[in-house]
């Protein structure tokens, strides 16, 4: 899953919970209430970091999960 932005994704379907961690920091978050159609299309998009920014980023509720690398 080569992406500048985006470092891996996963999805828990019982929960519709969508685990995001990012480049460079390894932060990850979740974002809930995410259905499996837009977790299929994230996986499928050939830009992560541009799916991410039009389809996830300002449309579901998130939160910080844990921190990457440390500063």
């Amino acid at each position: 899953m080569p992406s500048t932005a985006i470092q891996n994704i996963r999805y828990d379907p019982s929960r519709r919970i969508l685990s995001v961690w990012f480049v460079p920091s390894g932060d990850r978050y979740d974002y809930e209430d995410v259905g499996p159609e837009t977790y299929m299309a994230f996986k499928a998009a050939f830009s992560k970091g541009q799916f991410f920014n039009e389809f996830v980023r300002d449309h579901f509720r998130y939160h910080l999960v844990e921190h990457g690398r440390s500063s």
